[in-house]
């Protein structure tokens, strides 16, 4: 026993209420992150296990900062034992994966007692991305869109169609070409990207003035999010 109190040293008591306190501020810090993830989410993909995963995992990490104190030997004994595990959970959003950040960090800060940091790093975090959410900041999505219409096998139409896009797109590019209608038309599929948001209307009408043209559809980004 002597043995292992020299390589473990001893052990760092806290109380019960010093305890408790780290837990119920990771616990109420951990839920404003996890609210304002689940107030900026913009994808069909939600997960509610990942938002009680925020919340989880701060009470976690702030257990194990306060199990692990200021000793070296027990640090590496749990990061020993944390590599054994393997964590497999797909997580394709890089957005995702900074939230997860945030909320571990607040179990780490509430573990050390270092509170202050918890709850301004909590605080400017959550206004950082509600300020993103709510503002144009890096966003092309309202200008583009899917444009989808029907055309008849080796029509004449499509340099007609380039130039009606020419007009009321900032740029087009066409992604697929597939067989429709079991072989008796062609649907052709762009992303465009509009000059200016109120040419949606104009657009389809012009597109629909031409001959031979059917099923045209636009679908802009703005109501779609990938899966």
């Amino acid at each position: 026993m002597d043995e292992l109190m020299e390589v473990f040293g001893p052990a760092r008591m806290l109380g019960v209420e010093a305890m408790t306190l780290a837990l119920l501020v990771s616990f109420v810090l951990s839920m404003m992150v996890a609210w304002v993830y689940r107030r900026t989410y913009q994808s069909l993909a939600y997960s509610r296990a990942f938002v009680h995963t925020l919340v989880l995992g701060a009470a976690v990490s702030c257990m194990m900062i306060m199990a692990i104190g200021n000793n070296l030997a027990r640090g590496l004994g749990i990061l020993g034992t944390l590599a054994i595990v393997r964590f497999r959970t797909p997580i394709r959003d890089p957005r995702d994966i900074i939230f997860l950040f945030a909320s571990l960090a607040i179990g780490i800060a509430c573990g050390a007692a270092v509170f202050s940091v918890a709850v301004v790093g909590t605080l400017f975090f959550c206004a950082i991305a509600l300020y993103l959410h709510w503002s144009p900041f890096a966003s092309r999505r309202e200008y583009e869109g899917l444009l989808r219409f029907l055309l008849p096998p080796h029509s004449d139409v499509e340099r007609a169609v380039g130039g009606v896009l020419g007009r009321f797109c900032e740029s087009s590019v066409l992604v697929a070409v597939r067989e429709a209608a079991q072989g008796d038309a062609v649907e052709y599929s762009y992303q465009i990207r509009l000059a200016d948001p109120t040419f949606h209307a104009d657009l389809l009408e012009e597109l629909q003035k031409l001959p031979d043209i059917s099923d045209v559809s636009l679908l802009m980004q703005r109501s779609t999010v990938e899966i």
